[in-house]
C-alpha cells in the first residue's frame, strides 16, 4: 500500500508528466506514471493529492492540476553572485504566475530578439512579460509601436518629450514623436538557460 510519505515523489511524476504533455493520464496509464500496481492504489494517491490541495476534479470527473500544483519551492534567502555561501529551502513554496502575472487577461509573453537592451539584462531569447495598457512611466522598460513596428526600450522624457532609450551603446536613442504608441509595460523576464535541442 503506498504511504503518503511517498506522496511527494508522486506529485514530482505527475508535475513532470505534466509539463511534457499538458495533461493528466488516465487511471492505466498512471499506474505506469506512478509505479503502481493497481487502480486502487492511484485512486488513492489521488484522493491524498486532492486532500492536500494539489489536484481537483472537473464536472465530467477528470482529474486537473489546482494552481497549487504549479508551484516551486522558495528558499528562504536570495544567492548572492558573489562568496559561496549556505542556502536552504524555507519549504515555502510560490506559483511562478502569481509573482509575475498580475492581470493575466492583459498579459502576454513576447520573445526578444537583438541586443539593444543587452546592458539591461534582456538578451536574445529571453521572453519578456508584457502588461498591455497598463500605465507606462519613465524609466519603465516598454514594448512600444512606431509606424506599425514593435521595439523593446527603456520609456525617458527629454524636452517634455518621450524617447525610447536602448540599453546599448551601438544603438540610438529613439525620438518618435506622435508616432509613439505604447503597447505594454514589462513586468517580468524569462530565461531558460538550458535549451532544448
Amino acid at each position: 500500500m503506498p504511504r503518503p510519505s511517498n506522496d511527494a515523489a508522486y506529485l514530482a511524476r505527475l508535475q513532470d508528466y505534466y509539463a511534457q504533455w499538458r495533461s493528466l493520464p488516465a487511471y492505466e496509464p498512471l499506474q505506469a506514471v506512478l509505479g503502481l500496481v493497481s487502480r486502487a492504489g492511484v485512486a488513492k494517491v489521488l484522493k491524498r493529492l486532492r486532500d492536500a490541495g494539489f489536484l481537483e476534479r472537473t464536472p465530467d470527473g477528470r482529474w486537473t492540476p489546482t494552481s497549487r500544483f504549479f508551484e516551486r519551492p522558495l528558499a528562504d534567502a536570495p544567492v548572492p553572485a558573489g562568496v559561496p555561501w549556505a542556502a536552504a529551502d524555507s519549504g515555502d513554496a510560490h506559483a511562478i504566475d502569481a509573482w509575475l502575472v498580475r492581470h493575466p487577461s492583459r498579459t502576454v509573453l513576447i520573445p526578444v530578439t537583438g541586443d539593444s537592451m543587452i546592458d539591461a539584462g534582456i538578451h536574445p531569447g529571453d521572453r519578456v512579460v508584457v502588461e498591455r495598457d497598463a500605465p507606462a512611466r519613465p524609466g519603465d522598460v516598454v514594448v512600444a509601436i512606431i509606424d506599425n513596428e514593435f521595439t523593446l526600450k527603456t520609456l525617458a522624457a527629454e524636452d517634455d518629450q518621450a524617447v525610447l532609450k536602448p540599453a546599448n551603446p551601438a544603438y540610438p536613442t529613439l525620438r518618435p514623436g506622435d508616432r509613439l504608441q505604447i503597447f505594454g509595460v514589462v513586468v517580468g523576464l524569462i530565461r531558460n538557460y538550458r535549451r532544448s535541442s
